[in-house]
């Protein structure tokens, strides 16, 4: 099976993070792909058709979105050094604590676009629900 391994993503994500620490602890070579959020690549659009965000990995022509989704991705398929427990309840475990992260994370993004929104236009602006 070819190994051929995209990551698209931008350099200040920490969701890319994530991702790229997961490949780099189970040393996979991969080609990162800088994409611009404000002017989308064809790629992106085709690979993440439904948020067009950033992370994407793309593994043999086939992509696969959101980080946590990823992460276990690179678990399963690449052997070595384990990401997640073995066992079930300790990996449902990691996996609830994962998503407490992220959803920390998404709050953190959003606050940071208001705050960006805020000096731009300098008024306070209403979130938004696409924060």
């Amino acid at each position: 099976m070819a190994n051929e391994v995209k990551l698209h993503g931008i350099a200040e994500s920490l969701f890319v993070c994530g991702v790229k620490t997961a490949l780099n602890l189970k040393d996979v070579k991969y080609e990162f792909v800088v994409e611009d959020l404000s002017n989308k690549s064809a790629d992106l659009l085709k690979y993440n058709p439904v948020y067009k965000k950033v992370p994407v990995l793309v593994h043999n022509g086939n992509p696969i979105s959101e980080s946590l989704v990823i992460v276990e991705y690179i678990d399963e398929v690449w052997k070595g050094v384990p990401i997640l427990p073995q066992d079930a309840y300790e990996k449902a475990q990691a996996r609830f604590w994962a998503k407490v992260v992220n959803d920390k994370i998404d709050i953190l993004v959003c606050i940071k676009k208001l705050r960006d929104r805020k000096r731009v236009y300098g008024r306070d602006l209403t979130p938004r629900r696409d924060c």
